[in-house]
């Protein structure tokens, strides 16, 4: 392991294990309030929400102000963010315009989460800063195997530590620990990566301006093969935010699993990810390039979305649930690995920004819809979502065909 990306690893699995340690317990700890599946959307969407508005501020702050310091302040943002969740469970059980004041409180946690867990951005972009082109490709492979070990731990963290006598105090008691952890790997061994030289004067920008994508697509002017991807991206992103919005409820109502059963399923199939994207992704890359790996990626991840609707035997589940996290595997190390390649080194973080901010629009836009649509349509709606990584692997196929036909700059 590269000594010098350790921070960036652990800001990774940091990033994934506070959405993932809350997926088998944050279902039930709404419903412990007695709120409705929309409200159970509306968590997810307002850590996906203000990561939206994050992401872009924070990786344009970092290519002027450095990697180190936004990293750092961010990482405290998290850390503060699950001792005001913690405060909130342990909150006398009132109700304020019918809303338990414990759920609104959670909420502006999981907002500041998600403002400040847009450092994913910059720490992309630190990883960018320190690693060459060759490096890249399977750097980012490393980093989505790191993402898959949070996914894996994370529920496991969860299920376990919610079954104890402190119940949902348990998880977040273990979250905050992790964070601090982080924050002082950051502050001691993260060097800087960003030289003054390379810095870009900071502007003052409006923050109405994280909306407005597609003007800060046109600011930083990227290439036309990096604007392909944004596209891509954006369906991908899309299918992600309804997949993670329903998949803990369809996997309760298929098998009626509890808070820790579902954290042990979770355990198991956040195995196969991080298999899959630490090795294997860096394998098929190697033999067939970062594009053909992609359209791979996408193509399965639809075929998977059908199958998990096909049965429900557990194993035959599980088996069809390796087909669509074996295309999930490949498709996100080669996504920031291509962006990363393609972009220009003075707008790293800028680039990445957008990048992120694409994934957090998306959440943003569609999770809240996602579990509003699994209550009416059950199962079914995974016949939509499987929808969108095809016609994700068609604007690919297609765009980066048009693009070969004139440039060489595609790999």
């Amino acid at each position: 392991m590269h000594k010098r990306l350790l921070p960036a690893y652990l800001l990774t699995f940091v990033n994934v294990l506070g959405f993932s340690i809350l997926m088998p317990v944050l279902p039930f700890i709404v419903e412990s309030y007695g709120a409705d599946k929309w409200v159970y959307g509306l968590m997810l969407t307002l850590y996906a929400g203000f990561q939206f508005l994050g992401a872009p501020f924070l990786g344009s702050l970092s290519d002027s102000l450095g990697r180190k310091p936004i990293l750092v302040i961010s990482q405290a943002g998290t850390l503060l963010s699950w001792f005001i969740f913690l405060i909130a469970l342990n909150l006398p059980d009132t109700s304020i315009f019918g809303l338990s004041l414990a759920l609104i409180i959670i909420g502006a946690s999981r907002a500041l989460d998600g403002i400040t867990g847009g450092n994913i951005s910059v720490s992309n972009a630190y990883v960018s800063d320190i690693t060459t082109r060759k490096e890249k490709s399977y750097i980012f492979g490393y980093l989505g195997g790191i993402a898959g070990l949070g996914l894996i731990i994370g529920p496991g963290i969860g299920g376990v530590t919610a079954s104890t006598s402190i119940g949902f105090t348990g998880t977040l008691i273990a979250a905050a620990a992790i964070s601090i952890f982080t924050l002082i790997a950051i502050m001691v061994w993260l060097k800087e990566s960003h030289p003054i030289e390379n810095r870009t004067p900071r502007k003052k920008e409006s923050i109405l301006n994280s909306f407005l994508i597609l003007r800060r697509i046109k600011e930083i002017d990227p290439k036309p093969i990096i604007k392909l991807l944004f596209l891509t991206k954006f369906f991908f992103g899309i299918m992600m935010a309804l997949y993670m919005s329903t998949i803990a409820l369809f996997i309760i109502d298929l098998f009626d699993f509890n808070a820790t059963q579902l954290g042990v399923f979770m355990l198991i199939v956040g195995i196969f990810l991080a298999f899959n994207q630490a090795f294997l992704s860096r394998i098929v890359i190697r033999k067939i390039g970062e594009f053909r790996t992609l359209l791979i990626g996408l193509a399965l991840s639809a075929i998977g979305l059908i199958c998990i609707t096909l049965t429900a035997n557990f194993w035959l589940y599980v088996a069809f649930y390796y087909i669509m996290n074996l295309g999930l595997s490949l498709s996100f190390p080669t996504f920031n690995a291509l962006i990363s390649i393609h972009a220009d080194p003075k707008k790293q973080g800028a680039v990445m920004g957008v990048s992120e901010s694409i994934n957090s629009f998306a959440l943003a836009a569609f999770l809240i819809l996602g579990s509003t649509l699994y209550d009416h349509l059950d199962y079914a709606v995974y016949h939509i979502i499987a929808g969108l990584p095809a016609i994700a692997f068609l604007i690919a196929f297609f765009g980066f065909k048009r693009l070969n036909r004139s440039t060489k700059d595609v790999s």
